[in-house]
Order: C-alpha cells, then sequence, then structure tokens
C-alpha cells in the first residue's frame, strides 16, 4: 500500500460526481485493491439495480482516508459509500459521522453470525452502534522461506514453539546463511502486544481508558524485540520500502510477520521470482493477530435519496458468496464471509508456497482472532510506543523505564 500525505481542499468536491441526467449514480469511494474489487461487482449491481450507475471513486491508500476524514468532519462532498481499512473504522466510530446499522431499516445485527466474528466486533462502536460490515480480513500468519531454513539446518518447529526459539532460529540462520531473521524487530513487538488481551482490554487502554502499555504483556514485547536486535536479527528496513521488497526477491530475509495476503501479493508483483520458496505457518506460540481488512460504511449525512441503494451495495459486496469468493480468487481478500469458509477454494495447493494448502491454516487462524476495543487515542498510543522502543533499541533506554514513560504521557492525553 502507498502511503502518502495530501492536500484536499476544494480538490475534494471536484473529485466527487454529482447525479447525471435522469439516471442515478451510486457512488463508492475506495483505495487499492478494494477500488478493483467494487469495480468487478459491476455486473452484479447492474443485475440488481440495471437503473443506477456504479461509480468507483479511487485514491491511493492515505489519500483516500485522509479525504475521508475530511468529508465526514465537514459533511461536504460525502460519497454514498466509502471503503475503510480496519485501522480506520474505530478511529471513524467515535466521530458520530457514520450510520449506525443496527436501526432501521439496515438491522445489521442480524447478520452477525454470518461474518466471522472478530471482524463484526471491529466495527462496534463503544458505544454499541455498529458503524461498517467488514468485507475481507487479513488473518495473521508467519511466512519463511524453506530453501533457508534447509540450509540453516531448521525445521518449521524452531520458528513456531516460542518466541524465544524464533529468536534462537533467526541467530542460527543469520550465521550459516547471513539472511536476517526479519526486516525489522517493530514486527515482533506489534504482535505481543495483542497476544494474551483479557476481556474488556485494546491494546493500548480498557474499556475505561485506563492505561495498559506500563504491563508484562509489553515488558515481553520490549523484551523479545531488543533481544532480536541485540543479536543484528533483523535487516532494520520499513515494511513497503524498496529495501524492505529487495530484500525479499535477494533471499536476504528469511522469515515475515503478516496477514495472509501478503503470500499473495509477494508473488503478484512484490517478488514473484520466489515462487515455490515460501511456507506459511502459525504465529510463534499460536499468537493470533489481525492485520488489516477493509470495511464498507455510509457516511450519516450523505444524500438521503441514496441510502437504500448504499445499502444494497454493502449487502451485496459482503454477504454475497459469490461476489466474497471472486474477491479471494483475484485479489487475495480473504473473505469475511463464513459461509465462504467451506468451499473447495480453501483446499486448494498455492504453488506460490510450494503447493501448502494454506488458506486452511489462515482460516483456522481466522476464528482463534478475539476483536480489541478500540480507543478514539489508539493512533497517538501507537506512535508514542513505538517511539519508547525505538529508545530502548538505539539509545539503550531501561524498558520499565520507557514504559512508565509512555505510560505517563497516554494518561495526560486520555484525560482530555
Amino acid at each position: 500500500m502507498t502511503r502518502r500525505r495530501t492536500l484536499l481542499g476544494a480538490g475534494l468536491a471536484a473529485a466527487l460526481p454529482v447525479r447525471a441526467g435522469a439516471r442515478a449514480v451510486l457512488t463508492v469511494a475506495a483505495f487499492p485493491l478494494v477500488d478493483e474489487i467494487a469495480r468487478a461487482a459491476t455486473p452484479a449491481w447492474q443485475r440488481l439495480h440495471p437503473e443506477v450507475e456504479l461509480r468507483v471513486l479511487s485514491r491511493q491508500y492515505s489519500d483516500h482516508h485522509t479525504a475521508m476524514t475530511t468529508a465526514l468532519s465537514t459533511a461536504v462532498a460525502l460519497p454514498d459509500v466509502m471503503a475503510l481499512e480496519s485501522s480506520f473504522v474505530g478511529r471513524f466510530a467515535q466521530g458520530g459521522g457514520l450510520e449506525d446499522l443496527r436501526q432501521p431499516p439496515y438491522e445489521v445485527e442480524r447478520f452477525r453470525g454470518r461474518l466471522v466474528p472478530y471482524a463484526y466486533e471491529q466495527a462496534v462502536a463503544r458505544n454499541g452502534a455498529v458503524v461498517a460490515m467488514p468485507a475481507d480480513i487479513g488473518p495473521g500468519t508467519l511466512l519463511y522461506r524453506q530453501d533457508i531454513l534447509s540450509r540453516a539446518a531448521l525445521a518449521e518447529d524452531d520458528l513456531t514453539r516460542s518466541w524465544e526459539h524464533y529468536v534462537a532460529a533467526g541467530a542460527r540462520i543469520k550465521a550459516r546463511t547471513g539472511a536476517y531473521l526479519i526486516a525489522h524487530v517493530q514486527e515482533i513487538k506489534d504482535i505481543l502486544i495483542r497476544s494474551g488481551l483479557r476481556l474488556g482490554e485494546g491494546l493500548y487502554f480498557d474499556t475505561d481508558s485506563r492505561v495498559l502499555v506500563n504491563s508484562p504483556r509489553f515488558e515481553r514485547a520490549f523484551e523479545v524485540a531488543r533481544e532480536a536486535r541485540r543479536q543484528g536479527l533483523d535487516a532494520r528496513v520499513p515494511a513497503w520500502s524498496n529495501d524492505w521488497a529487495e530484500g525479499f526477491k535477494r533471499g536476504r530475509l528469511a522469515t515475515e510477520l503478516s496477514g495472509a495476503w501478503l503470500a499473495g501479493q509477494l508473488n503478484s508483483f512484490i517478488a514473484p521470482g520466489t515462487r515455490g520458496l515460501w511456507r506459511a505457518a502459525p504465529l510463534p506460540e499460536g499468537a493470533s493477530a489481525a492485520y488489516g481488512g477493509a470495511f464498507y460504511a455510509m457516511p450519516r449525512h450523505a444524500a438521503p435519496a441514496c441510502k437504500a441503494l448504499a445499502w444494497d451495495f454493502i449487502r451485496l459486496m459482503t454477504l454475497d458468496p459469490q461476489l466474497q469468493l471472486q474477491a479471494f480468487k483475484a485479489y487475495d481478500a480473504f473473505p469475511a464471509l463464513l459461509a465462504t469458509h467451506e468451499d473447495a477454494f480453501f483446499s486448494e495447493p498455492l504453488p506460490f508456497l510450494g503447493g501448502q494448502p494454506a488458506r486452511r491454516l489462515w482460516r483456522e487462524a481466522a476464528r482463534r482472532i478475539s476483536a480489541a476495543p478500540v480507543h478514539k487515542q489508539n493512533q497517538f498510543a501507537e506512535e508514542v510506543v513505538q517511539t519508547e522502543l525505538d529508545k530502548v533499541l538505539n539509545r539503550a533506554k531501561p524498558i520499565r523505564q520507557a514504559l512508565a514513560d509512555a505510560e505517563q504521557l497516554l494518561e495526560r492525553r486520555a484525560r482530555r
């Protein structure tokens, strides 16, 4: 995904079309690859509403979410439907700019049992409002280079048995092959802080806005990340950078912790020359984590005349098994609709993964993931925690002091 800053201003209004002539137009604002999935659904939409043109407005990832933030805050140039990446659903839910889909005529709760539980729960605001419908999800997985493991005389269990074994395996990989274990130790931290959440706990705050970062969960995450850095096991390159992609192409990265969709992206455009060399495994210690996913939402102040059409489109994209499987097969968009999960496609071998039927592994992972309550300060908390980890890694700051400082700063922010 491309992350770029954008200036909107008057250009936003110009980018959104008006209703033309006698034919109605339904506008859907989306980002890659969701825009392609929505356009691919045009024939199904035309069968449902032949009198209504489907117009998909596409922007790059960051541009899109910035534009939607502006549109919701000003109630100007709103699309009828907006696609949102999962990390933005919770932020937007707190602002009250999205329709509560629990209310008539939507009554979304009747569909709850048809969707992956954690995905549905990600769209539930603190006041109980359901502000979006999940279309696809990103169950977490460990991807590893089988050829590099073989050269290091290691097996999959050496990576997954525990985080300590994962780091030890990384040391052996580096010594015997010269490859790094992972692109950046931040990825280890990101998984570990998502492991072992108790009922009512979010990543950084609980349901009463108490700060959770000064805890054994964060302490262990920092310790494992620090040990991997101390042994020189990460390449110190950020995800989605050129060096990150080159690391995959040239066999400099032995593993990656990410969403299941990354296997498809490695195959299609990041490192297609490594086809057959990769395998998928559970995350170390059976950890479960969600990496991204797409949702559809309706702006509360969008044109009232198109609300019924917008809801028809959302249901089509999220509840139609054929369209969900079509998106999965064409774009590696792992479906949130449970009715698709017994399809034979889940058992087909993946050539990129050496013929491994990895979709079954990811299906089981999706069922174990629990949704964490989203707090309005989560984005700020993420920045604070990452800054403190950088101080631990680069300036030898003691972990307990780093977490205490993060806690103090977040407590001040949470009281605002």
